[in-house]
């Protein structure tokens, strides 16, 4: 064990580190001091924290079915490196066993009379819809002072996420349930925003994470099991129903676009507002459900309570992935010409329109 004097200076340029990261990644002109301060010391003790993978490998509380999650992990970072021609780092070769389901929480927020992100400004990625916190006191908080300013909330714990190449970004316990292919679909996801990230556009760079995890984990199987890979073949069950449910709740929230436009300028009592949210639910077990291979796989959206925030949520990851694929497939199925097309949206104003114009080609 290295000296006590080691050990603290390490921990200081940890935090000082991630405390100009916080202020880059997570503060804003709006973000109280005592905020960026939190921030900066929970990610310095999430990397404080971190073990060789080596070493999880050999911990005793961690099961075989685990520490084989954990090699699957470090297998996808290398082919999305080797082989798909995402960025080079070093994550996913450390571990962290978390005390909690989740690695943060998560505040969304909306208009209550349109479907309209509340954005938060950050200097390095720019206007972003959701703002992150270590600890859910604090993202209830936030949440109840928008609730205040008269916006819809929707807080939500999440399991993992990206630091963007500004840390080596660990596998966290709170991963180790999902299933394999989730798992790497995960990896290719979160080292995808560490390989093109565009500022400002939340939803183009969403969109492209799913894009490439989806078709990079689809790789990664065929690599690994074959073209008659029988995990191909559950995840496209799985995306078929991804699919029919973006088609749906894209449809319903067009149509609940129209009906905040129609009444524009009025007042909509609330049981009004919700009773006709309500009827999304409705329509999801009527129309869509049965059409499901997996009629439980859409049960949290069944049973939520469902407000503005949590279904643009719903828009901001279940959008139509086909100009992706079209460009994909105009660029001969490469990856690596993938992720080039993209970066040459770094400076666009509109790169979702540019993606557009390139899919009709």
């Amino acid at each position: 064990m290295p000296p006590r004097a080691s050990v603290c200076s390490r921990t200081r340029s940890i935090f000082f580190s991630t405390l100009v990261a916080a202020f880059l990644l997570f503060g804003s002109s709006g973000c109280s001091v005592g905020y960026l301060l939190k921030s900066a010391y929970s990610q310095a003790d999430l990397l404080r924290r971190r073990v060789p993978m080596e070493e999880a490998l050999k911990d005793p509380s961690l099961t075989e079915k685990q520490k084989a999650k954990l090699r699957l992990a470090v297998e996808a970072h290398d082919f999305a490196e080797k082989e798909l021609g995402l960025a080079k780092t070093k994550n996913y070769t450390t571990y962290v066993q978390l005390n909690a389901p989740y690695v943060t929480w998560v505040v969304s927020a909306s208009e209550k009379t349109e479907l309209k992100h509340y954005l938060w400004r950050y200097p390095l990625v720019g206007s972003m819809p959701y703002r992150g916190f270590f600890e859910p006191e604090g993202a209830k908080e936030e949440a109840k002072s928008l609730r205040e300013k008269g916006l819809d909330t929707y807080v939500r714990g999440v399991t993992a996420y990206s630091t963007l190449g500004w840390f080596r970004d660990p596998v966290l316990s709170s991963m180790l349930d999902y299933k394999d292919y989730d798992l790497v679909n995960t990896i290719l996801h979160e080292t995808t925003h560490a390989t093109v990230f565009i500022k400002s556009e939340a939803d183009f760079n969403e969109r492209l994470a799913s894009f490439i995890g989806m078709k990079g984990t689809e790789a990664f199987y065929r690599t690994k099991e074959g073209v008659d890979s029988e995990t191909i073949k559950r995840m496209h069950a799985d995306q078929v129903d991804d699919k029919l449910f973006g088609e749906f709740i894209s449809k319903e929230l067009g149509l609940l676009d129209t009906w905040y436009a129609e009444r524009k300028g009025n007042a909509i009592p609330e049981d009004e507002r919700f009773a006709r949210i309500k009827q999304i639910q409705e329509h999801y077990v009527s129309d869509l459900k049965p059409k499901l291979n997996d009629p439980d796989g859409f049960k949290g959206f069944e049973k939520a309570e469902l407000n503005n925030a949590r279904l643009m949520t719903y828009r901001l990851y279940f959008e139509d992935l086909s100009q992706f694929e079209a460009v994909f497939q105009k660029l001969g199925a490469s990856f690596p010409k993938m992720l080039e097309f993209a970066r040459s949206l770094e400076k666009s104003k509109d790169p979702v329109g540019d993606l557009a114009k390139r899919a009709s080609l």
